[in-house]
């Protein structure tokens, strides 16, 4: 399944009140939300139609972030739906889900794209290739070490993968207290040592296979006000279900 595809029966599903994306280039992933949106990117060039209630920023994420109230775009209401598709480098994506998590509903599901490389030459954080994934790949192993809270869902979407990512917690601050030693253990030079779990695909979901779970109608229905722990235990027994144990949130990770 082509990940736009996807993208756009998550929209239907989710039917999010917000919707945040980083790197807008030409809007097509854009174009599918019909809610208040936020959409961040330096050099945007759209040249699709869009039709809803948009808030374009031609600025980086992190000077977006640096804002007073990153929220008030939104008036005042946490982000429910995200897909970050920045910059290809590993400590950008990684920054900007620290930044967007801060900002978000604990009922809300982000999804990173690109996180799933075909070759070595597609993962360099020096872009080589006309098709590039960058290294963002190492957030998948970030996120198993440090936020075993998170359900966190490699999916084999065409052409390089998406990642989805429920049980944010906005008050969670693991990542970035340990921001300067995750670079230091996670950040490689090229060529990079993708492991060959994520070139094969193994342990990743059919796209087909997600859309038949009941998690998009669980955080649909969650109460607005809802926290990450009392949507953990629910969110925990229907990945488990859904996906496996191995897919589901576990207690806080370092130092959360």
């Amino acid at each position: 399944m082509y990940y736009l595809n996807f993208l756009s029966t998550i929209h239907q599903r989710l039917a999010p009140q917000t919707y945040l994306e980083i790197g807008v280039r030409n809007g097509g992933s854009l174009a599918l939300s019909r809610c208040r949106s936020v959409a961040i990117d330096p050099a945007f060039s759209i040249n699709r139609e869009l039709d809803g209630d948009f808030a374009l920023f031609r600025t980086s994420s992190d000077e977006y972030f640096a804002r007073p109230d990153p929220l008030a775009a939104t008036g005042g209401r946490p982000f429910e739906f995200a897909f970050i598709d920045g910059l290809h480098i590993f400590e950008y994506a990684l920054r900007d889900f620290i930044h967007a998590e801060r900002h978000f509903s604990a009922k809300g599901m982000l999804i990173f794209d690109d996180m799933l490389p075909r070759t070595v030459d597609e993962a360099a954080r020096v872009r080589h290739t006309r098709a590039w994934t960058g290294d963002v790949y190492s957030v998948l192993a970030v996120l198993a070490e440090y936020r075993p809270d998170l359900s966190v869902i490699p999916i084999d979407t065409r052409p390089t993968g998406l990642l989805m990512i429920t049980g944010l917690d906005p008050d969670n601050t693991v990542l970035e207290d340990n921001y300067a030693q995750i670079l230091l253990d996670h950040r490689h030079p090229d060529p990079q040592p993708v492991p060959a779990a994520v070139m094969d695909r193994m342990a990743v979901s059919e796209p087909e296979k997600v859309l038949q779970s009941k998690i998009f109608e669980q955080l649909a229905q969650a109460s607005p006000t809802a926290t990450a722990a009392e949507l953990r235990p629910q969110l925990q027994q229907t990945i488990a279900q859904d996906f496996g144990p191995a897919f589901a949130p576990r207690p806080t990770g370092v130092g959360g």
